[in-house]
């Protein structure tokens, strides 16, 4: 479902009790509830179709997928639940319980515990988590409160939608397809548990809507974006397959929804605003954060091998559109 579309689904859903901190009414990551005056309740729910063929890769992927919405809210996975949908006839129990055991690889990776699940016989497979977190009232991270004058770093790729539709055309070569797993496979756990050490405003992470579309989530009443294309996180194998449109339709789904609220200057190829709208699946965490500490942030990751974080954009007062991409 598009962002539009789910916008103008959800948009009569009204819950009224005064704990919630954060509903969906403003597009976050995750819910948030409020305990008591120092615990908050972080749920999440997500799963997704298999995108590559190795069942325990797939299982990991998923599960960091999951998991990503709790980070982005700046808080500390602590349980989850597995939901399975699978065809008895077309997948075995072994291959199951290699994407289960995937899924709790990564739970266990970021100190959660993984306490049951439900599954069912359905005609497509797909598996995920429900999840939650922790996290201090005072302390969570939202989506829409990015200043003036910050800016914006993102910590994984894009365009991994397009490199998993080239796999499934038998298309991406094995080393392509084993880096693209990694990339999907690795949690934003580390990330968020850095940032939360920096001057940070906002936070999102990036998933099926793409760069741009969780981008104008994350815009205020107050403040434009404005991305530098060149700079934007994108494997060379990408921008390739982009230009021969090998491109998942959820891609171009995006790129329309998000056209009228976005300025491309002139010099920003039709190819590019297709991989900056990439459904993404388990991608990166778009952080708008203090420029003095962002250079600070970023080494620290690279330290860790985490990859690829650095400096995408800024934050200027509004424009006439809430994204300008250079």
């Amino acid at each position: 479902m598009g962002p539009g579309d789910l916008k103008q689904t959800i948009c009569n859903l009204q819950p009224n009790d005064s704990r919630i901190l954060v509903g969906f009414d403003t597009s976050e990551d995750a819910s948030v509830y409020q305990i008591n005056e120092t615990q908050a309740i972080v749920q999440t729910l997500d799963f997704i179709t298999p995108v590559v063929d190795d069942p325990y890769i797939y299982g990991q992927i998923a599960a960091a997928n999951a998991l990503s919405d709790v980070f982005a809210m700046g808080a500390e996975v602590k349980t989850a639940l597995n939901i399975v949908g699978f065809d008895k006839k077309n997948l075995s129990t072994e291959a199951l319980g290699e994407i289960l055991n995937g899924g709790n690889e990564k739970i266990k990776e970021c100190g959660g515990v993984l306490l049951g699940g439900h599954t069912i016989e359905s005609p497509e497979m797909y598996y995920g988590l429900s999840v939650t977190g922790m996290v201090h009232p005072n302390e969570i991270i939202r989506n829409n409160t990015a200043k003036i004058g910050d800016v914006l770093v993102l910590t994984k790729p894009i365009g991994m939608g397009i490199l998993t539709t080239a796999i499934k055309r038998d298309l991406l070569p094995m080393d392509m397809m084993k880096k693209c797993s990694e990339i999907m496979a690795a949690l934003n756990y580390l990330p968020s548990k850095i940032m939360k050490k920096y001057r940070v405003s906002s936070c999102t992470d990036i998933t099926g809507f793409g760069l741009l579309g969780h981008a104008l989530e994350c815009v205020n009443d107050l403040v434009t974006f404005s991305l530098d294309c060149k700079s934007i996180p994108v494997l060379n194998e990408v921008i390739e397959l982009s230009e021969k449109d090998v491109v998942p339709g959820g891609t171009k789904k995006n790129l329309k929804y998000i056209e009228d609220k976005v300025t491309f200057m002139s010099s920003v190829a039709n190819y590019c605003k297709l991989v900056l709208s990439d459904a993404q699946t388990s991608g990166g965490l778009l952080i708008a954060m203090n420029k003095d500490d962002a250079k600070e942030y970023i080494k620290e990751i690279e330290e860790l091998t985490l990859g690829h974080a650095c400096i995408i954009g800024e934050v200027i007062p509004k424009g006439t559109k809430d994204i300008i991409v250079h």
